[in-house]
């Protein structure tokens, strides 16, 4: 009798991550490699990648689900839904210790197989010498959420060779 397929391990690992940083008054970040499927604002995306504060004081309606990491954020003032493919994360860390995890982002192979199908294993990771709020880049508004409104900071990402893989 064959074993059924197992669910990716990305998610629940994006979920844990989010969880210790809230409980440690840590700020969440994700780095997401931006793509077609990747919903947010353009303007915000350097290098094909962005980072996203997904802390609760700055975002609303949080989902953190299997597929898709969706909520809604202020950029400039004005509140975006943003949706992120859970395949498109490719960090999830703490803004003020760089401790989290990194994730394999794959581009869909031209043969028309999503890349979803070959596991990614997931590395932690430690952030050195990044300052997401540095630098004189443009960087989305990080006001105080309306009632019923998310707020976020979007700061431009760093080259992932910025992260040092911890094993």
């Amino acid at each position: 009798m064959s074993q059924p397929a197992l669910t990716s391990t990305r998610p629940y690992m994006i979920r844990a991550w989010h969880e210790w940083c809230s409980d440690n008054g840590l700020t969440p970040y994700l780095l997401v490699k931006v793509d077609h499927t990747v919903s947010v604002p353009r303007e915000f995306v350097h290098d094909g990648e962005i980072v996203l504060n997904v802390g609760m004081d700055a975002t609303g309606g949080l989902s953190l689900g299997n597929e898709e990491v969706r909520f809604k954020a202020r950029f400039s003032g004005k509140v975006r839904e943003i949706i992120v493919p859970v395949e498109r994360v490719q960090a999830i860390y703490a803004r003020e210790t760089g401790q989290g995890m990194g994730f394999e982002v794959e581009d869909a192979p031209d043969d028309g197989q999503s890349s979803s199908e070959q596991p990614s294993q997931p590395s932690t990771l430690e952030v050195h010498g990044h300052d997401p709020m540095g630098g004189d880049e443009p960087q989305a508004d990080a006001s105080s959420p309306a009632a019923g409104e998310g707020g976020t900071q979007s700061t431009p990402a760093r080259k992932v060779s910025s992260l040092r893989v911890v094993k």
